[in-house]
């Protein structure tokens, strides 16, 4: 019997998890029971239409991730929920939200095709804005996902109940990555990242309440911005705390070594009142933190995972919204 688990193994490694949040324009999310196959588009439940779309999809290298999720409710359910997240341009908080109730998940892969093209009719909901929280429990992808994030999903629809935190729906997600920092969860509609979560900082994420330096152990990242500046939108964050959860923000890298072994980066942030800071930052590989090992449980060998580190930063302006062209 293989005993090995990955996130135990990262975990006994130090391994640091910033920077591995993905980085996607569109998340579609297809309400489908489980179990889920390995190959999750081959599940039971997943009509071929949708699996040919996913393909096609995928063919094309079209920036969008399509993802399964299930709540406790969706087997005895009659219709299909259909999440649609997309990146918001310019300085952004993350990413635009549609919500549509399908009669059958048949319908889905037609309905995607129609959007894809501006065309949905009046299907999409108006509801009250919401967070949808994500927990990879897809144990067919990986046991670690099962064993970590079967117990954080029922911990967490608890908490989520006993705290009347009626905007926020806990989701079971088939496989987004980093099986190796599970539990790992998305949290929409900002976009980020999260891994090593445990029911206190579940608490902390939920209400953004807490030691911020939580933030050191289970923040894997900001989806929205390129992972070697996802560790300079860390070091920001544990600066200014929880406050920091209200800014826009829009990154750009100016300059990269030949070697990729240092980065000058912008990242413009936009707070609640109007001002405007710039930081420029250069960003350098962290030989010391990178390491060597499987990145599943299945993994047949070890890969090298390269971790990056603020050399420094420079708030280079500070503007009134007004003024910005």
């Amino acid at each position: 019997m293989n005993r090995f688990f990955c996130a135990d193994n990262s975990r006994l490694a130090g391994e640091d998890i910033i920077g591995s949040a993905s980085n996607h324009q569109t998340y579609i999310l297809v309400e489908c029971p489980p179990p889920w196959k390995y190959d999750t588009f081959s599940s039971k439940w997943v009509p071929n239409n949708l699996k040919d779309l996913v393909q096609e999809v995928k063919r094309a290298k079209l920036p969008i991730r399509f993802l399964l999720i299930a709540n406790n409710h969706s087997h005895k359910k009659d219709e299909t929920t259909l999440l649609i997240y997309q990146k918001k341009e310019g300085i952004t908080n993350g990413f635009r939200r549609q919500e549509f109730t399908l009669e059958k998940i048949e319908y889905v892969a037609l309905f995607v095709r129609k959007w894809l093209r501006g065309k949905y009719g009046d299907y999409e909901l108006k509801t009250t804005p919401k967070r949808d929280i994500l927990v990879c429990t897809d144990g067919n992808h990986d046991k670690c996902c099962a064993r970590y994030g079967n117990p954080l999903y029922f911990h967490g629809t608890n908490m989520i109940s006993d705290f009347n935190l009626h905007t926020v729906r806990l989701w079971r997600s088939s496989h987004f990555g980093g099986h190796r920092f599970a539990p790992t969860m998305i949290d929409l509609p900002e976009g980020r990242y999260y891994g090593r979560v445990d029911q206190e900082s579940f608490y902390s994420i939920l209400t953004r309440t807490g030691n911020i330096q939580c933030m050191n152990e289970v923040y894997r990242g900001w989806g929205i911005l390129p992972s070697p500046m996802q560790v300079l939108e860390r070091e920001l964050m544990l600066r200014y705390g929880w406050d920091w959860f209200n800014n826009k923000v829009a990154a750009r890298i100016l300059e990269e070594s030949p070697d990729g072994d240092s980065i000058k980066a912008e990242l413009v942030v936009e707070q609640p009142y109007g001002d405007i800071h710039s930081y420029l930052a250069k960003i350098v590989k962290e030989e010391t933190q990178t390491v060597q090992l499987k990145s599943s449980c299945n993994a047949k060998q070890e890969s090298v995972f390269v971790k990056y580190a603020v050399a420094g930063f420079w708030v280079t302006s500070k503007t009134a919204i007004s003024h910005i062209a």
